[in-house]
């Protein structure tokens, strides 16, 4: 990722507030898939005065602007991440909400055999893979 969430901000002309700089950075420094509650109890500890609603409208914002994408993971919680960041697919624990990222040279080659088979180049995909931990033995 070449640019930080606020300087891809500030190149595409958006007005950047001290919220949206605080949310910006609280987004920046997230290893995580917050959604805006997380997002909101993050930016509020830094300024106590940024309200839910304006969390949501910067949320708005970023993602009508290519810098947040938002994922979901079947748990009825829009979560975000930057838009900018490597490739990388998810496996989404269901008995934790625990969210894994991880990236497979075997199955990204795969994808490219079987877009090529059925006769297209990929441009891009997601992939989300859902599970439980296998029990260990004694369990």
């Amino acid at each position: 990722m070449k640019d930080t969430i606020t300087e891809r901000c500030a190149a595409r002309g958006l007005r950047m507030t001290e919220q949206r700089r605080i949310i910006a950075a609280v987004l920046e420094e997230a290893d995580d898939h917050p959604d805006v509650d997380e997002l909101h109890l993050r930016a509020s500890a830094c300024d106590p005065r940024i309200s839910l609603a304006t969390v949501y409208r910067t949320v708005k914002l970023f993602e009508e602007n290519g810098i947040l994408e938002k994922v979901d993971f079947g748990d009825g919680r829009a979560r975000y991440e930057d838009a900018e960041r490597a490739h990388h697919d998810h496996l989404i624990d269901i008995t934790t909400g625990d969210v894994i990222e991880f990236v497979d040279p075997e199955i990204e080659a795969l994808q490219e055999r079987i877009a090529a088979k059925l006769g297209y180049r990929l441009t891009g995909h997601k992939m989300e893979l859902y599970g439980v931990p296998l029990k260990k033995d004694g369990e």
